[in-house]
């Protein structure tokens, strides 16, 4: 590879986010940035030579971007060098999808982090932040979740996830690489995959419709805004105490998927009716109920409170759609699997 950016970066400000090209990533790649990280952002190989939501940012001139795939060891091991933090965010998250193709999810959310922190290990880098997800706790024995919850894999996608994060630990705890492993919560905002609840609604109604189609009601979310997640991640990679530790990101709140429509509804000064969908409902022992998370931990070890309000992230979630070219990237009538 020829020299890059990061080769001139002071010590402590190198990066290599995975997964740069998607949601959560390309915010952080964003946020590194303006952090005064160099940052190396990976974007999953494709022959349209996209970076998926890098595209469009204004921050991209300002990183280097490269495009392959965490399930290729040689390549990975290519990318960890002259980094300091590794921020893997690479991953299969659909729940539904995982049902039917869940030898992808083995491919990319296992093999693909286990590709990931060997590199890492053989690159002697600094800090490995591990994504992880509040899924694996499944529907809460008790709430808030901390930590110590038991963790139950109620999706395929969730096993795989359970199943990286052992990886990790494993890494620690065998070759002390430093590992910190970031569990945040029910992260939404402008650029989420249309697969989730948040922009399904938004995107519906902007639409024309009044009436939409959900699945399950019932459940409850702890909710944040990307901008409070990637500040959560860029908190923990800076601090030396939570290595070796599982580390929850959310707000402390709950808000059943019903009551958020309603609030979605009220924000955009419109009436709504739910139609339920059953496609989009899970198999019944797959559903995970409730969570709530206890951000305890988070707060003890960096002082991280989240900044922004369900309120306030919804609206600035619902002005991003509002504009017709990133409502055009959603097909309202299309159940996204």
């Amino acid at each position: 590879m020829t020299t890059s950016p990061l080769a001139r970066s002071s010590p402590g400000k190198t990066a290599l986010v995975t997964g740069a090209d998607g949601f959560i990533g390309s915010h952080l790649a964003e946020t590194l940035v303006q952090s005064g990280y160099t940052v190396r952002a990976l974007c999953q190989y494709n022959s349209f030579s996209s970076w998926g939501w890098l595209d469009s940012s204004p921050l991209k001139g300002d990183m280097e971007i490269v495009m392959g795939d965490v399930r290729d060891p040689v390549q990975m091991r290519t990318l960890a060098q002259g980094v300091d933090t590794v921020f893997h965010l690479a991953a299969l998250i659909a729940i539904p999808y995982s049902y039917q193709a869940p030898i992808s999810y083995i491919d990319t959310n296992v093999q693909g982090t286990l590709n990931v922190l060997q590199a890492a290990l053989d690159a002697g880098v600094s800090r490995v932040i591990q994504t992880s997800t509040s899924e694996v706790y499944g529907t809460a024995r008790y709430v808030p979740i901390d930590e110590r919850h038991p963790l139950q894999a109620q999706s395929p996608y969730s096993a795989t996830k359970i199943g990286a994060d052992a990886l990790a630990f494993s890494y620690y705890s065998s070759f002390q690489l430093p590992v910190v492993i970031a569990r945040p919560f029910n992260t939404y905002g402008p650029r989420q995959s249309a697969r989730a609840v948040i922009p399904t609604v938004i995107s519906q109604l902007l639409s024309g419709r009044t009436r939409i189609r959900l699945g399950s009601l019932s459940p409850t979310r702890d909710f944040n805004f990307v901008l409070d997640t990637c500040a959560g991640f860029v908190a923990l990679a800076q601090c030396d105490e939570a290595t070796g530790k599982t580390v929850n990101i959310g707000s402390g709140t709950e808000i059943s998927i019903g009551a958020t429509v309603q609030l979605i509804a009220r924000l955009m000064q419109l009436e709504v009716e739910i139609e339920c969908d059953e496609q989009r409902l899970r198999p019944e022992n797959s559903e995970v109920e409730r969570l709530v998370c206890d951000n305890t931990l988070i707060r003890t070890l960096t002082g991280f409170v989240p900044r922004y309000s369900l309120a306030d992230g919804l609206s600035a979630t619902i002005t991003w759609l509002r504009d017709p070219v990133n409502l055009a990237r959603y097909k309202a009538d299309i159940y996204n699997v």
